[in-house]
């Protein structure tokens, strides 16, 4: 008797703990980056057999799902999810104020929509400067809970080198980021170009040569003339991706807004850098769609019947009717008759 409770027990706690388990989220907070198959992701050894074979690396900013389609669709090879949504999303003028918290939602939307491209995910101000355990808490995050491959940090002083290389050695691959580093216009007096005299253009290159020695897979060049970029992307043995550097980097990388021509607000207008082109002007295009909108409601022309597609039976509209008149809604049901009466086609 004894034995046949202890089977039933142990039966009935089989079942609790496989109907507990089947209702676990498929993709948990703590999902980290998908796997890199070759056949369907980008890796960093695509990278690198396309920096051997001199072919440019092209890398577009993305900050959700479908942004991140987008970007899949067209077969961008890698996807930065940048601090830069602070400017472009969320409406600051700096990059500053992200959060890690917000970085890390934009990631999770941007893992869902893109299946292609190599994700990295960009360190916010004021998560990885204390310290290098800092940083690679940080790093592990933006790997684990949201779903990057790689990450992105910017700077070129001891402690961000130091912190790119605890980051490296704890198994995670980095981009550096020098020349303009939009996290430290405090210190650089506004987003002013670097590299522009002798002794800046040096600093740009031996700060990259330094990140290299640090163990990062590329390094983004922002803002610096072309001669300067040229130079250091001869000097390295890793790509160079080039924003506002002149065509001789490894690669490129735009911010998805700014190269669509997506938003015209006067905020967006006075942060959108000179070096950008538009290869469309989305923007203009939303604007109409939205004002015709408008239109159409305001003049009560939308939705007409085409666009009401979901129908009651003549018998079920009577008793319809009939009902709402017991109910003493007569008002209701004669708004009813009328309204069924003009969603009829016309003739």
């Amino acid at each position: 008797m004894a034995s046949s409770l202890t089977r039933n027990c142990s039966r009935f706690s089989k079942a609790i703990s496989v109907r507990f388990m089947s209702n676990l989220p498929e993709n948990t907070v703590y999902g980290g980056p998908k796997p890199q198959n070759p056949n369907q992701r980008v890796t960093l050894t695509h990278l690198r057999q396309k920096h051997r074979r001199g072919e440019p690396i092209t890398v577009v900013t993305a900050y959700d799902y479908p942004s991140a389609v987008h970007l899949d669709t067209a077969g961008i090879d890698v996807c930065l999810v940048g601090d830069s949504a602070s400017m472009v999303v969320h409406g600051h003028d700096t990059t500053l104020p992200i959060s890690l918290d917000e970085m890390l939602v934009h990631c999770r939307a941007v893992a869902r929509g893109a299946k292609r491209p190599l994700l990295v995910g960009d360190l916010p101000f004021g998560t990885y400067e204390s310290s290098s355990s800092q940083a690679v808490d940080t790093a592990v995050r933006v790997l684990k809970e949201g779903g990057m491959d790689a990450i992105k940090l910017e700077g070129g002083s001891a402690s961000r080198i130091t912190a790119a290389k605890a980051i490296v050695e704890a198994g995670i691959a980095v981009i550096g980021h020098v020349g303009l580093t939009p996290q430290a216009i405090s210190v650089l007096g506004g987003f002013r170009p670097q590299g522009r005299n002798i002794a800046s253009a040096v600093k740009v290159v031996e700060t990259a040569m330094a990140l290299q020695e640090a163990g990062c897979f590329s390094v983004v060049l922002e803002c610096v003339p072309p001669p300067v970029a040229a130079a250091a992307t001869s000097a390295l043995k890793i790509p160079t991706i080039g924003i506002g550097a002149g065509p001789f980097c490894s690669g490129q990388v735009l911010v998805y807004h700014d190269l669509l021509g997506m938003m015209q607000h006067p905020h967006h207008a006075k942060v959108t850098p000179k070096f950008c082109k538009q290869y469309a002007n989305v923007g203009e295009v939303i604007n109409k769609a939205l004002m015709e909108y408008k239109e159409e409601v305001s003049k009560k022309v939308f939705p007409g019947p085409s666009h009401s597609p979901y129908k009651i039976t003549a018998s079920e509209l009577d008793g319809f009717l009939t009902e709402l008149q017991k109910l003493g809604f007569d008002k209701a049901a004669s708004a009813a008759a009328l309204a069924a009466e003009n969603m009829e086609p016309s003739k």
